[in-house]
Formats: structure tokens, sequence, C-alpha cells
């Protein structure tokens, strides 16, 4: 008989589809509406270093962003490698087929390239889980692996599961599984999304493994839990919730990025103090190179928070109550009192 794998779709998880359908659409207008390059390159900067952070790799997301865009950083060499294999990896995510367990072997050898002895295959030896309080759980013996993981791509192909619950199932499966002697945690969480992706393509720009990150002990915790109880529902209604919170925290109504909210932190309130502050005074007073400058102020513009009115010499800026259209924004005496230097909402 084919391989199901045993989980209940509790009235929870029927309730988080739908929202999440429906929120899916709304960020799909913002996508568009957005700077979405700049958007899903911050955004993979996060899920790359969500996942790996996970797994113990302490670079941060400065240091990640580096290397994303080619620089050279100073940091343990392989934390280094292991970002820049997820780079690699990730990158080219869309160019896997889901539903092929060569392609996940492919994702694997990415993955995991100059870190294992044998990146792109299964293990060959028996391998623990560490928990809390010692052994969580004792993976499937290796020479079984092959023949699980086929069972569990069959299942992947022929179920009728709603893609946030195969998708869900297929990453609490894998990890049971653990097929690899070493990186399962960063390809099931990287497969989940991948599979997400056929029915959204923009799952493969929501920084999931960010938010998973934030929840670490709960995601462990929801593992653990569906093993005892022999019902991957738990991790289901689990990761439902970590993706609704992802879409929520990449609304357009954020300014869609953190580098964003730390632009506001810092310029804003000296605007605010001298409209007519010049670049090389802006960067004295945050610690910042001018480019730095220049690239922030450009940021705050597109995002419609201020206006340059005037010369770029003898001109000032204004800065604008976020809370109007730009058509109807006051003069800069009257933005000075709005509420334009709080944080954004996280």
């Amino acid at each position: 008989m084919p391989y199901e794998p045993p989980f209940k779709i509790t009235s929870k998880a029927i309730n988080l589809i739908s929202q999440i359908a429906a929120a899916m659409e709304r960020l799909k207008i913002r996508f568009e509406q957005s700077d979405s390059v700049r958007l899903r390159k911050i955004n993979r900067m996060k899920t790359i270093q969500g996942s790996l952070a996970i797994e113990g790799n302490t670079l941060t997301e400065e240091q990640v962003t580096a290397l994303i865009e080619g620089k050279h950083i100073i940091a343990p060499v392989k934390e280094v490698q292991e970002v820049k294999n997820a780079i690699q990896a990730y990158e080219q995510c869309l160019s896997f087929n889901p539903y092929k367990k060569e392609d996940l072997l492919a994702a694997h050898k990415l993955m995991t390239f100059g870190l294992v002895d044998h990146p792109g295959h299964f293990r060959y030896g028996g391998v623990c889980i560490a928990g809390k309080d010692g052994i969580s759980h004792i993976a499937p013996p290796a020479d079984r692996v092959p023949f699980l993981m086929d069972d569990l791509f069959q299942w992947l192909k022929d179920t009728d599961a709603h893609p946030l619950i195969k998708s869900s199932v297929f990453h609490y499966e894998f990890e049971f599984i653990h097929p690899f002697e070493d990186g399962n945690g960063r390809i099931g969480r990287l497969w989940h999304s991948r599979i997400l992706a056929e029915w959204n393509p923009l799952f493969i720009h929501l920084p999931i493994e960010n938010m998973i990150l934030k929840n670490q002990a709960a995601y462990y915790r929801a593992l653990e839990h569906s093993t005892a109880a022999n019902d991957s529902g738990i991790f289901i209604d689990f990761m439902l919730e970590i993706i609704m919170q992802t879409i929520q925290e990449n609304k357009q109504d954020d300014t869609v990025n953190d580098t964003v909210n730390d632009t506001v932190n810092m310029i804003l309130p000296c605007i605010k103090e001298n409209p007519a502050i010049s670049y090389k005074e802006l960067a004295k007073k945050t610690g910042k190179s001018r480019i730095t400058i220049s690239r922030k102020l450009a940021e705050l513009k597109k995002a419609g928070r201020i206006t340059r009115v005037g010369a770029d010499k003898n001109g000032y800026w204004r800065v604008e109550d976020e809370n109007q259209s730009k058509a109807h924004q006051t003069d800069i005496s009257t933005a000075q009192n709005n509420e334009v230097g709080r944080p954004f909402e996280s």
C-alpha cells in the first residue's frame, strides 16, 4: 500500500489556511507596489541568516548581506562557507523540481559543499537527534533512508492535500527521517518553501526561516510533540502560525524592511532638528559614510518619508506625514510636530 503520513487537519489549520490565502493576495499587491527587488534581497538575507542561525551559525545580518553582495568579511571560515553555500542554494531554488528526489540531492550538494564528507548523498550511518533532556529522536537506519524518501516523494506527488498542508507534512517527515549526515534542517526548511512556491511563487521570497528562528524552541517542541503523538498535525498548526506571522511582518505598511526602519531612526531626527543639514553633517552625526547617507536618503525619498525642497546646495529637507498622501502633505513646521520619527510597527 502507498505510504500515508499520519496527520490530522484541525479547525485551527483550516482557519489559518483561509487567512494565509487571503493575506498572500494582499501581499502580492504590496510587492507589486514596492521596490520588490530590494525587498526580495533583504528577505533573502533574513532567510539565509535565520536558517543558518538555527543551526548555530553566528554571522549577523550585516555580514550575510555583505556576502550576498560579494564582499569579503572576517569571520570563521566554516560559517562563511555555510552562508556562501546557502546563497547558491536559494538562488537556484526555483530551478529545483520539488517532487524530484534527485533535485533535493542536488540542493543538498550545494548547501553542504565543502562542509560534509558526502554532499548530495544520503547518510551511510545512524543518527540520533539531541533534545533538551538527552536524545529526543533516533532516526531510521541508514539502509532504510532511500526507500523512506522514495515513499515520501511518491506521497508528495500523489496527495491532494492543500500545499500549506503537504509542505508542512513533508517538512516534518523529512526531519523525522533525517536523511543526511548534516544539513537536514537547512534542506527541510528550503524544501518547505520550494513546495509552497509551486502554489504561490512569493513564498520563495518570504523569510519564513527567520520567523522560525524567533520561535526556535517552539519549532523543536512541535517536531518532538508530533513524533510523540505520531501526528504531524501539531507541526502543521505551528508552521501555519509561523507563515501567517511572516506575512504580517512583511506588510507594506511597515515600509517593507528593517533597513528603512534603521534609516528612519538614524536620520529623521537629525533632519527634523535641522532641515538644512548637509550630507557631511549627517555623516558626522550618525557615524556613517557620505555614501551610506546618500543611499539612505534615497531610500527615505523613495518611501515617501522626505522631500527635497530647492537645490542640493541651498535647499532643505521636508519630513512628510506618513498618514497623508503626498498631494496633501504639510510643510516642515507642521511635519516636525507629527509622529514621523516614531519607529514603524514590527
